[in-house]
């Protein structure tokens, strides 16, 4: 799976693809591209039915990784692009590929695929995450690593400001990024949350008292609780699942407590001047 997310990485910084020889113009347009594209939801089942489901979910990692390259170099996206570099072969279920790719991006990196001009069919990747002020994390992944971590944050205030380190692992299987296996992305995904996470003070890694053998959970840290708060962290979750957020009452009062304890310092995601600073809070522990 690494050596063709590398080679997506690659494309996407401008190398050849292997598809280039086909007779493809310039402009990277398929005659048959519209009509591959305009297909129903029922072909590209019938579509996805005749393919290895390992493929087509190669084919979404390359895309995701396609992608986030372009987006570290702030470069607009274009759809015969992807076409031509990603897609290829498989143009026949293009739109659950982009639809998976999508969901990855928006659910573990906190990034939303738009289309800015439909004409030309070009996109851009725009954050939905809270802010965080996140100078210590490199700059050439921070967008990653921030995604990362505002999904393990938005998940333990979700479950009660604490989650067993087994919880937080078996939800990050769910998003395919399972910390016991190195990450194209991530690396080492249980060093990155057990140790830098913590270490720069975003979480709290402790052992649970009385359990033999040793079990240990997750809280935010001190960081975390001073670069975000718990309302915006509601919000993004909201923004996630499509919902109000007043649909978790119980998530919702105890981040309006927080916010009106705080003198209304903090500002809706999407409020310009957003300060993002926070007091800790109560925590509470739930297993």
């Amino acid at each position: 799976m690494r050596r063709g997310c590398c080679r997506a990485a690659r494309e996407a910084e401008g190398g050849e693809s292997e598809t280039a020889s086909i007779g493809w113009g310039s402009g990277g347009e398929d005659p048959d591209e519209d009509y591959a594209l305009s297909q129903s939801a029922s072909q590209v089942q019938r579509n996805l039915e005749r393919l290895s489901p390992a493929h087509v979910d190669q084919k979404v990692s390359e895309l995701v990784q396609y992608l986030l390259v372009k987006d570290q170099k702030k470069i607009p996206i274009k759809r015969a692009d992807i076409l031509k570099n990603v897609i290829k072969d498989y143009r026949g279920v293009y739109s659950e590929i982009i639809k998976r790719a999508g969901r990855t991006l928006q659910q573990v990196f906190g990034l939303q695929l738009m289309e800015i001009d439909p004409k030309h069919h070009i996109y851009i990747l725009v954050s939905i995450l809270p802010r965080l002020e996140v100078d210590n994390l490199k700059q050439d992944d921070c967008t990653a690593k921030l995604g990362l971590l505002t999904v393990i944050l938005s998940f333990l205030f979700m479950k009660g400001n604490a989650a067993k380190e087994s919880a937080v692992w078996e939800m990050l299987r769910r998003l395919r990024v399972d910390p016991g296996v190195r990450h194209e992305i991530f690396g080492d995904v249980k060093k990155l949350v057990t140790e830098e996470f913590v270490r720069q003070k975003y979480l709290e890694y402790n052992r649970i008292p009385h359990t033999d053998p040793p079990e240990f959970e997750f809280q935010w840290g001190a960081r975390a609780a001073k670069e975000t708060s718990k309302m915006q962290i509601l919000r993004f979750v909201a923004k996630i699942q499509n919902k109000d957020p007043k649909a978790w009452s119980t998530q919702y009062t105890e981040a309006a407590a927080e916010e009106a304890a705080a003198g209304g310092l903090f500002q809706d995601i999407s409020t310009p001047g957003d300060t993002g600073g926070a007091s800790q809070g109560a925590r509470r522990r739930t297993r």
